[in-house]
């Protein structure tokens, strides 16, 4: 096995200006700003506005902040993965996009929808290709503009979810740090829980989709919320018995931001305070792909050299996963 590790050097965030409140909702559908927080934990989300623009934008200012970080430019990347589920167009890759978008020439990307799970993912894929010695500086970016894909009139989730992206950059590492384990798992029998109806193959485009709304998010939440509670759950857990670590030994666990129930159920399962998980539902809701890369923004500062994190994440499909990392950078 390689020593050489694939170590998180820099991550930088993004979230458009424009808010979303629960007051706000509170017009829009049947909710009161007090329902919404005692169920999810969501205060606001920030929605990205303007015409043209999509998630490749927030993507690129992501990124941006992330090379200004380390002295970089656009020439220096190698890869870009772009985890997404809201992708600017069917086709091109989104990841492609932003490559023109930033003048980043030297480089090749692809998409990887996975929903929630969709940066560890990413992650977990990009860390194989440092490993291997075949690159050096790899970008790894989660981003939705779930707006788009949002039905405002259905309670059950415009509620729920936010824009936003957030990006890693991942370098080799030769001195213990680095993504050091990760598993991954999927169902596919979850889809019927959670999922879009119309835009794909199975049921294209037309006038009559459209007319029924069914290129919205459809969420049954009740069989989503069991899964998410034990699938996170068991999953972190599961990592850290695999690498015999104890509560004491996490910094943090940084998971999806999906529901604060169901983060609170992670770290119960996983023996760990709430002074060691990493929260910022309450600001910018669910994200989907960009939750876990904003997260480790928001707390950049925070985090020393060697602290263990977990990452955990869960989606639709079913898709989801945990990933230990160690992380690679004094704060700055």
């Amino acid at each position: 096995m390689s020593s050489v590790k694939a170590a998180i050097t820099a991550v930088h965030g993004y979230v458009p200006p424009d808010l979303l409140t629960n007051h706000d909702l509170e017009k829009l559908v049947d909710t009161t700003d007090e329902w919404i927080r005692s169920r999810t934990g969501i205060e606001c989300r920030h929605i990205l506005k303007g015409e043209g623009l999509g998630t490749s934008d927030m993507a690129v200012e992501a990124v941006l902040g992330l090379l200004a970080k380390r002295s970089l430019g656009p020439l220096d990347i190698d890869l870009l993965i772009c985890a997404t589920v809201t992708p600017d167009h069917v086709f091109p890759a989104t990841a492609n996009i932003i490559c023109d978008k930033l003048g980043a020439k030297n480089a090749w990307g692809f998409d990887l929808g996975a929903a929630c799970s969709g940066f560890i993912y990413a992650l977990s894929t990009a860390a194989q290709f440092i490993e291997t010695g075949k690159y050096k500086r790899i970008v790894v970016v989660g981003a939705d503009k779930m707006s788009s894909i949002i039905d405002y009139a259905d309670r059950s989730t415009c509620v729920i979810f936010g824009d936003g992206a957030g990006a890693v950059l991942l370098e080799p590492s030769a001195d213990g740090t680095g993504i050091l384990d990760f598993i991954l798992k999927s169902d596919g029998h979850g889809r019927v829980y959670l999922h879009q109806k119309a835009g794909g193959s199975v049921l294209p485009a037309s006038h009559d989709t459209v007319d029924k709304r069914l290129h919205y998010v459809f969420q049954d939440g009740q069989p989503v919320f069991k899964a998410a509670v034990v699938g996170m759950a068991d999953v972190s857990a599961e990592i850290m018995e695999k690498n015999k670590l104890g509560p004491d030994d996490i910094a943090y666990l940084v998971p999806h931001q999906a529901n604060l129930r169901i983060i609170d159920a992670t770290a119960r399962r996983m023996g760990v305070g709430p002074e060691k998980v990493m929260v910022n539902i309450q600001r910018y809701g669910n994200t989907t792909a960009g939750t876990i890369p904003l997260c480790l923004w928001d707390w950049e500062k925070k985090l020393n050299k060697g602290d263990n994190l977990i990452l955990s994440a869960f989606g639709g499909g079913f898709t989801w996963g945990a990933v230990y990392v160690k992380w690679a950078y004094e704060p700055n």
